[in-house]
């Protein structure tokens, strides 16, 4: 049909694509779909042609074809319960936790601008009950998505055995706490620990005390034991008082107060995550106590709570973006190569100094 005899606002097609680059119509459908014993030239020419015409592929009928969705679901979850039977109430608080940390706002950064250049786009969803789990496995049974990421919450998730079992294809945030056949990206928390309880000790802080994450969750459980082993190694008594938070501001100042009543001439304090350690700035201010002056704070990831903080936060600095467009790559390589074996990536922490130790 040439473009005398298309309907008005008809949308271009493949004959038209076809046309305009002087080849043959199975040959811009194969230059569309990504097939590559393509000459470089005709690919050129088919790709001129397609943005003369403004021919836009119709993704529904392409899915047909490569069996492909070019979506990827992003699932943050949790191992929470159905309060009433419907899990409006524990839907509620999960996802106003999940919005209110900075952290994972950065790994839809790393995802999205890792997966838009290629064409993919993330749909996000929630896992926290029994019931959403189920309809993560089944969305992706159903093939609404191509592939899974998986940033996990807890230890007793059941969601990345579920995915496993069910044989789909995903790729976690963390290392999971029990072995399970997917690969993951995470970060050498140990040594982020370390790093905070060598700078404290060099700092001349001795009377150090630690606000721990949820001890369910592998990184908080691996950043305490790292910070402990090295405050060990260096003399002292492996006595470490230990308040346990649950990676909140809220959570952070609560375990300030008890750390502070318990142990009131406390000079160190290292924090599982930057929010925590906010909290922790926050209430040592309200007492009077000079940060870092009187007490020094460290916290844990680099998040923009930690430049926020006042005063700014010493902290861990966790490369979320970079681990989170890894964890892209890694699905977009599995889904290429679904036989490849699973692999993990770790990357390294580093201690980034501000005012606040």
């Amino acid at each position: 049909m040439t473009d005398a005899l298309r309907p008005a606002g008809a949308a271009p097609t493949l004959e038209d694509v076809a046309r305009a680059a002087g080849v043959s119509r199975a040959t811009v459908s194969r230059v569309i779909n990504g097939v590559r014993n393509v000459d470089p030239a005709i690919q050129a020419a088919v790709r001129q042609a397609v943005s003369v015409t403004g021919y836009a592929p119709n993704r529904a009928a392409r899915s047909l074809v490569t069996r492909r969705t070019d979506a990827v679901a992003l699932v943050v979850s949790g191992a929470g319960v159905e309060p009433d039977g419907e899990g409006t109430a524990g839907e509620g608080s999960f996802t106003a936790r999940v919005f209110a940390d900075p952290f994972f706002g950065r790994i839809v950064t790393g995802v999205v601008d890792y997966l838009r250049p290629r064409g993919m786009h993330p749909v996000l969803m929630f896992a926290e009950t029994p019931r959403a789990r189920d309809e993560v496995v089944a969305y992706l049974r159903q093939g609404s998505a191509d592939g899974a990421l998986i940033v996990s919450t807890h230890a007793r998730d059941p969601l990345p055995g579920l995915i496993a079992d069910a044989g789909l294809t995903a790729v976690l945030y963390a290392r999971p706490a029990r072995p399970v056949g997917i690969s993951y990206v995470d970060l050498a928390h140990r040594d982020g620990a370390r790093l905070a309880a060598q700078h404290l000790l060099a700092r001349g802080c001795r009377r150090i005390v630690t606000i721990s994450g949820p001890l369910d969750v592998p990184a908080a459980r691996e950043r305490l034991e790292g910070f402990r082993e090295t405050l060990a190694e260096h003399g002292g008594s492996g006595g470490l008082p230990v308040a346990e938070g649950q990676f909140t501001q809220q959570s952070g100042e609560a375990a300030m107060e008890r750390l502070l009543a318990e142990h009131p001439g406390l000079d160190g304090v290292f924090a599982g995550n930057d929010l925590m350690a906010t909290g922790a700035c926050h209430v040592l201010r309200e007492r009077g106590r000079r940060v870092p002056e009187d007490v020094a704070v460290i916290g844990f990831d680099d998040s923009s709570a930690a430049s926020a903080c006042r005063p700014p936060l010493t902290t861990v600095r966790q490369p979320v973006e970079d681990m989170a467009a890894q964890m892209a790559g890694l699905l977009l390589e599995r889904l290429a190569a679904p036989d490849r074996p699973m692999t993990s990536v770790i990357f390294e922490p580093v201690l980034v100094v501000r005012d606040s130790a």
